[in-house]
């Protein structure tokens, strides 16, 4: 029975008395890391721009000369008359960044998870996710109506156990393995995305490699952030596309434009083309955001300062929030991830601090259930090397106090 306006606005009133009531806000960029939201210029500490790339004159001018000969939109889906050669390019460099045969655009990172895990998994595999995966994660194991289950975040050891005992629980009575054996996908996000660790992909790795699943990684907050050269979660901890066979990237986040890739052998790239269907029953990207993503893919490569700027705004807030008292999370992950989560637990107190920051001059989003479990309501504050060290310790000083009083 379809919900009724009342019943809808019963909900919503609901979700207000929770403190769980969502609302968006205009924000226009003002300079470097400033914006004007709702029309007043504050300093942006929750944007995923984390290389300052967004604003990148390069990037602007790669797209005015694109859109200038080849149109604002691409027109129809890659396997019509889509397919530009903005797009191929794109998908060229994007394979020789990553180390792999082949990548593969898709026009959002949500559209990529729900392409890959849906052409990949078949009715009677398992797809295994960590409980802490991005939402698009999460919907892509629901919608391939694959088995699916979650094992405790960060557990590797957990993962494997699941691996282990889904093997046992389809193998023939002798031991071996039965002829129409079940395939396993094991999903997870490289940085998560509200937490800022890291996913222990050597040891994901390893439980893969050993029961013979497919690891699928999603590192949309690593790529151009993490490794000496910007190649993400993989180049940090040394893994290459045996360990690793399938890498999900977004554009949005430190490449500075929009939508997302696949990267892979040639095999895996074109299954994808055949059964993809997010990726074929969707409009291309305009080849103008192609076009602006090969600029900031050069920016990235030839500009490793911007890596090394965000990589001491990572240390110095972090030393900042200590000598002031803020609860940082302290995992490895925690020490090099632009991600550095205040938890304060209750979503009321979440939005008070957060809108005691915004009059001070500083935006950092209140981050509630759902998109966090129950009682983990926190401030998530991301940096970028578009900031400089003096708004990091403005920041500082005005989260400790509006935590104080809180």
């Amino acid at each position: 029975m379809r919900r009724s306006a009342e019943a809808l606005a019963a909900a919503l009133a609901d979700l207000e008395s929770k403190s769980l009531r969502r609302q968006r806000f205009t924000a226009t960029p003002d300079g470097g890391a400033y914006v004007l939201r709702d029309g007043r210029r504050v300093v942006n500490f929750c944007s995923n721009d984390y290389l300052g790339l967004a604003q990148h004159p390069a990037l602007i001018a790669a797209m005015q000369a694109s859109a200038a000969h080849s149109g604002a939109g691409s027109g129809a889906s890659h396997l019509v008359t889509g397919h530009g050669s903005e797009h191929e390019a794109l998908e060229r460099e994007l394979a020789e960044f990553t180390g792999r045969e082949r990548a593969l655009l898709f026009s959002t990172g949500y559209m990529a998870n729900l392409g890959v895990v849906s052409a990949l998994a078949e009715r009677s595999d398992l797809v295994l996710e960590d409980r802490l995966n991005h939402a698009s994660l999460i919907d892509a194991g629901l919608l391939s109506r694959a088995e699916l289950q979650r094992y405790a975040h960060g557990d590797a050891d957990a993962a494997q156990a699941a691996l282990v005992q889904f093997r046992r629980t389809h193998s023939s009575r002798d031991g071996s393995q039965s002829d129409d054996r079940r395939g396993a996908l094991l999903v997870t996000d490289g940085v998560f995305s509200m937490d800022g660790d890291l996913a222990p992909l050597p040891a994901l790795a390893r439980a893969a490699r050993e029961q013979d699943a497919w690891l699928i990684v999603d590192d949309a907050h690593g790529l151009g952030v993490l490794g000496a050269n910007g190649g993400g979660c993989l180049e940090h901890f040394g893994l290459g596309s045996d360990d690793v066979p399938v890498l999900i990237g977004t554009l949005g986040k430190a490449f500075g434009s929009f939508g997302a890739f696949v990267a892979g052998d040639a095999a895996l790239i074109d299954w994808l083309i055949q059964r993809a269907r997010t990726y074929i029953y969707t409009t291309a990207l305009p080849q103008p955001v192609a076009a602006a993503t090969r600029a900031a893919l050069a920016l990235m490569r030839t500009e490793a300062w911007r890596r090394a700027k965000l990589r001491e705004h990572v240390d110095h807030f972090r030393e900042r929030a200590r000598r002031r008292g803020l609860a940082l999370a302290d995992s490895a992950g925690h020490q090099i991830t632009p991600i550095q989560p205040i938890v304060l637990g209750d979503a009321q107190c979440a939005l008070d601090v957060s809108a005691k920051l915004l009059d001070a001059g500083w935006w950092v989003a209140a981050i509630r259930p759902p998109t966090v479990p129950q009682g983990s309501a926190r401030l998530r504050v991301t940096l970028s090397a578009a900031h400089d060290a003096e708004q990091i310790d403005g920041l500082v000083d005005a989260l400790a106090q509006a935590c104080e009083s809180a």
